[in-house]
């Protein structure tokens, strides 16, 4: 047996002994006190098991500060754009129409979508710190 095993064995052999001397009716009591220290060890140990495992894991997933994958994670600006012109053709449609205000329609809506747009490209370049990214090329990855 390991020293945890024996830990454990002697927290065990206390409440026990701690029962019968205190008697039958703080059983609850010791067995609820037994039961949160041995959940406290258990977490403990899943915590280490799991640190340990990300730890190993690290080398596999990231090389020089990048994500294995260029965008991994990322929201696309393209696929916003690509979004933005699909979404755009029924808003223009319907913003268009003389009953959504004609061309005062068109301008709001476009507006808005022009908006939403350099909203998210000025975010992305505060993100990189207003540098622009190196592309990762394949060489750079294990």
């Amino acid at each position: 047996m390991d020293t945890r095993q024996d830990e454990l064995r002697r927290d065990l052999d206390a409440t026990l002994q701690a029962r019968k001397e205190l008697g039958k009716e703080y059983e609850d009591e010791l067995v609820d006190s037994f039961m949160r220290r041995l959940d406290a060890r258990l977490d403990a140990r899943v915590e280490r098991s799991v640190a340990k495992r990300l730890d190993d894991d690290e080398p596999r997933f990231r090389h020089r500060g990048h994500p294995r994958r260029p965008g991994f994670g990322k929201r696309s600006n393209a696929g916003l754009a690509v979004t933005s012109l699909v979404i755009g053709v029924p808003l223009t449609a319907i913003a268009g129409s003389p009953e959504s205000g004609g061309f005062a329609g068109l301008v709001v809506c476009w507006a808005g979508i022009v908006g939403v747009n350099l909203a998210a490209a000025l975010g992305e370049l505060r993100n990189r710190g207003g540098r622009g990214e190196r592309s990762p090329r394949s060489d750079d990855w294990d």
